[in-house]
Formats: structure tokens, sequence, C-alpha cells
């Protein structure tokens, strides 16, 4: 399977999404399908401003009814295997439109299964509970909030192989390939398995914009984190956890918006050098109603990890220097620097920016001001 993986992926323009999907797919079915071990698998996602993509095609244009789709890979995946059960936690991020409540009607109406349960960030801090800590309001959480909320839910209670993976709300990454994340848990003895865009045989359709703005965002993170320079890809919305990991790393973070995948993966990493293992994965933006798209939380993100940095690691002079123009980067200064990316960045090849960092803050400013 993996060599017909790899010839496809040498030709990857030749091939339509689908088919590449359907290799990794194919591929995680035979790996759940050969796993003799008791497995336990959590799926945790937070919604936020769903409340449209969470219906159908007939009921809305953006309509994805990524509810009961979730529900169907993750049926469609486990089939007739006795050894593997599911659950899976949804979180409302504190929705005004009340995303939430339409998730709960919709299993009402819809599924007949006792293992989907839909919970409330509001309810948690309402409860002072230490997995939200230092969150005082919904507001406060920019899915991370809910997301580790969904992740503590999930270790309560104490499960053979227990793994919990966190994904998106849409349906960019199909679930039907997490039995590759159970492998990379299970046998290449690895506490995280992640899914990344950005590996050989990966096959991930992205508009070029916001391309181009991540790998910005991945040259400018590397300068202050070298710890997790062998990852390239810590946004995707596809991580799983071994749940002893989860206890471990899930109480005293300090970012509760977009940036708490690095502080989760560093943690991972703070408890066992060369712990996460990358999964090549197949997918394709889902722009439709985005709420990411409309923040545009690259800026945001950076600011968040100037902060892990000072929080976490061993200064530098490099990495200080870094760190404060970041911290001295406004909206206006970061599109400007948007707008002009160096081109050695820009045309770069992020897998290459834990080595390459000829740009340097002198080169940002120029641009900034150009």
């Amino acid at each position: 399977m993996e060599g017909l993986e790899n010839q496809f992926a040498e030709q990857k323009d030749d091939f339509s999404l689908m088919i590449h999907l359907g290799i990794k797919l194919a591929k995680s079915k035979l790996a759940v399908r050969q796993n003799p071990n008791k497995v336990h698998f959590s799926v945790v996602f937070a919604i936020y401003k769903e409340h449209n993509r969470i219906k159908t095609a007939e009921e809305h244009p953006h309509g994805e009814d990524f509810l009961m789709k979730k529900i169907s890979q993750l049926e469609w995946l486990f089939e007739g295997k006795g050894n593997i059960s599911w659950d899976m936690y949804v979180i409302d991020d504190g929705c005004p439109e009340h995303s939430g409540e339409i998730a709960q009607q919709i299993l009402k109406e819809r599924y007949k299964g006792n293992n989907v349960e839909v919970h409330f960030l509001k309810d948690a801090i309402a409860k002072m509970l230490p997995v939200i800590l230092p969150l005082h309001n919904t507001d406060e959480s920019r899915k991370g909030g809910s997301i580790e909320y969904g992740m503590w839910l999930a270790v309560q209670k104490n499960r053979p192989g227990h793994i919990v993976l966190y994904t998106d709300a849409d349906l960019s990454i199909h679930l039907g390939q997490v039995g590759l994340l159970i492998d990379t848990i299970q046998n290449k003895n690895c506490d995280a398995a992640i899914g990344s865009r950005r590996e050989d045989t990966s096959v991930f359709i992205k508009k070029g914009v916001r391309n181009t703005r991540g790998k910005l965002f991945i040259y400018l993170w590397k300068r202050l984190i070298p710890q997790l320079n062998y990852i390239v890809d810590t946004q995707c919305g596809f991580k799983s956890f071994s749940a002893p990991t989860v206890k471990k790393i899930i109480l005293g973070t300090i970012e509760k918006q977009f940036a708490f995948d690095m502080e989760l993966l560093l943690k991972t990493e703070t408890f066992r050098h060369l712990s996460i293992g990358k999964v090549a994965i197949a997918g394709a933006d889902s722009v439709e109603a985005s709420t990411t798209t409309d923040l545009q939380p690259y800026l945001d993100m950076l600011k968040s990890i100037v902060k892990l940095y000072h929080k976490y690691l061993a200064e530098t002079d490099e990495a200080n220097e870094f760190a404060s123009f970041i911290e001295n980067l406004d909206r206006e200064k970061w599109d400007k620097l948007v707008d002009n990316i160096p081109e050695a960045i820009a045309e770069g090849d992020p897998n290459d920016f834990d080595k390459f960092n000829e740009v340097k803050v002198s080169d940002l400013e120029r641009a900034i001001v150009d």
C-alpha cells in the first residue's frame, strides 16, 4: 500500500484529490482491520458560528452536514471491529448563533447512538474547572479553550488503549484517515500523532494567499521554538494524543486561542523528545463560512507563541530579536509584511525553514517600509 501511495504522490497533479484520498482511506482501513489491540478513540471538535455549515446543503448553500458525516466516517472506519470503540465530544465555544443547541437537535432527530455528546464551554467556566483557566468568559477562547475542555472530558474515564483526537468542525479532513494516527501511536512508539499537509505524500488543496501567509508564519515561529523544528505543519486540525499524554499536558496551559496547538505540542515534546509522529494526509480547505479565514489569526498566533517562548524556553539573542519584532507588529505592519513577504520565504520550502535562517529581522523591517 505504501508503494502505491508513493507512486501516486510522485505524480500528484496527474490525479484527482479523490484518488489520493481513496489511497489514504484504504491504508487507514487496513491498519484498523489488522489492529488486534483494544482501542477506544475519542474525537473532539469545537463549534462557533457553525449554524450554517452544520445544516445540509438543501437547508443552506454552505451546508456540509458535518456532524452526521463525521459520525458516518467513523462508523465506516470501525465497522465490524469489536475491539475498537469510539465517542465524540462537540464543544460549543460560546457561539452567539446557538450552534451547540442546533447540534443537540440534530442528534436527537437523526442519531440513535449514545456516544456523541454536546457540551458548552460556558458551563465549564461557570464551574471554574481547572482545565479552562485562565479563561473568565467564552469571548477569551478562540477554539483552544473548547478543544482542551473536550480533551479533558474525554480522559475522565480510564479506557484501555485510549487515544484522543481533536479536529476542525468542517469536512476538510476525512475522519476515515484516523486509522493512520492510531497506528502511529501504537506501533511507532509515539505519544502523539499529527496530520501533516506538508509531507512528501500529503495531498492538500489550499488557497494561494493562505499558503504564502502560512509560510511566513512557519518561518517566524521556527525562529522562536526550535524544539519543534522537526514539525512543519503545527496548525493542521487533525491531532491525536495518547490518553496518558493528554493527562500530562492538558492542565496549566496559558494559550486558549488559535495557537493552543503549539503549546500542546511543545509540552508533549518537553515530556519526551521526538515523541510526536507526523502522518501524511489528504484533504482540502473548507473556506466557505470559515471563521478562521475571517479572523486571519496568524498575527495573534505569533504574539501568543512569543509568550510560549518566554514561558517554556531558554532565551537566546536571536530568538529575542524575533520575539521583539513580533511583539511590535500591529495589524497595519503585519498586512504590509504579508504583501511584501521576502522572496526567500515566499518561494522557499517550509520543510527547510529549520535550517534556513537567512532572512533576518532587518530584512523583515525593510519589507514593511518598502
